[in-house]
């Protein structure tokens, strides 16, 4: 994961986690986090709100709550709702764990070279994220989005039905 953003995209029936970021980034504090947990539906995660309340909620029982958290998702567009990029939601960094490292400094950054890797790509509490090896493998991070945060196109549904369907 460290030359680029690694993400699964299909629909799957475990655990979903998300990255979340922060649109206020500054230049100290965490502003970004795999989440350590979804709210317990597989990828219904209530769509893009439901998933920035997730977000929100753990930032804020973590201690960081202060600021306005968003889930790195993309939306499908459909009849009713808009195309909406991962990328577009987040701001415009930098991205600080929540162990103070600089996971990349910008959006170009978070797309390209950056600093993503088991070892900065905590939870909001700091804990590493369980992958390859590990019991359990939580690794899987779905976020609809192409490796450039961009929605994928076409009529397949990667998005788990814009983040509401569990099964």
């Amino acid at each position: 994961m460290n030359r680029a953003i690694k993400w699964v995209t299909a629909g799957i029936t475990v655990a979903v986690i998300a990255a979340c970021g922060t649109m206020g980034g500054g230049k100290t504090g965490m502003s970004f986090f795999v989440t350590s947990a979804g709210p317990g539906k597989g990828a219904d995660l209530g769509g893009l709100e439901g998933a920035d309340k997730q977000c929100q909620a753990l930032a804020t029982a973590a201690g960081a709550g202060n600021r306005t958290w968003h889930a790195y998702l993309s939306q499908q567009p459909t009849a009713n709702v808009p195309a909406v990029n991962a990328r577009d939601r987040i701001g415009k960094g930098p991205w600080i764990n929540a162990k103070g490292a600089v996971v990349a400094t910008d959006v170009d950054n978070l797309h390209s070279a950056n600093n993503l890797s088991k070892a900065t790509a905590l939870t909001e509490t700091g804990a590493v994220v369980n992958g390859r090896g590990d019991t359990p493998n939580t690794h899987d991070i779905l976020t609809g989005a192409q490796p450039d945060g961009r929605v994928i196109a076409g009529n397949v549904n990667t998005t788990c039905g814009n983040w509401t369907q569990s099964g």
